[in-house]
């Protein structure tokens, strides 16, 4: 494991984090993303402290992930039946021809 010690600044506090070396700008861009919602909430909303901003966060990703996972599930059920569809009109198809060679 190529491992690397980053910090990243959020909600103006700095986190040392060990990682692979190969996710380090995915992490710096989660980063800048976090902080980027965090001002747009602050600019919308009214809040006592950063707390608030990062929890509005928080479940700003975590309903998007939810919905992300919902809809890959669903995808995920449709390929399978469009398989188990194409595998049955083959396995016919198979014993269509079969039944002629015999």
């Amino acid at each position: 494991m190529n491992e690397l010690s980053i910090s990243l600044p959020i909600a103006d506090r700095s986190y040392r984090l060990a990682i692979d070396k190969e996710h380090e700008e995915l992490f710096r861009k989660a980063a800048k993303l976090i902080d980027k919602r965090m001002k747009d909430y602050s600019s919308s909303y009214a809040y006592k402290d950063k707390q608030d901003l990062l929890a509005m966060v928080a479940l700003e990703y975590a309903t998007g992930y939810l919905q992300n996972d919902q809809l890959l599930s669903d995808n995920e059920t449709q390929w399978k039946a469009k398989l188990r569809a194409i595998d049955h009109a083959l396995d016919e198809q198979l014993k269509y021809e079969t039944a002629i060679v015999l």
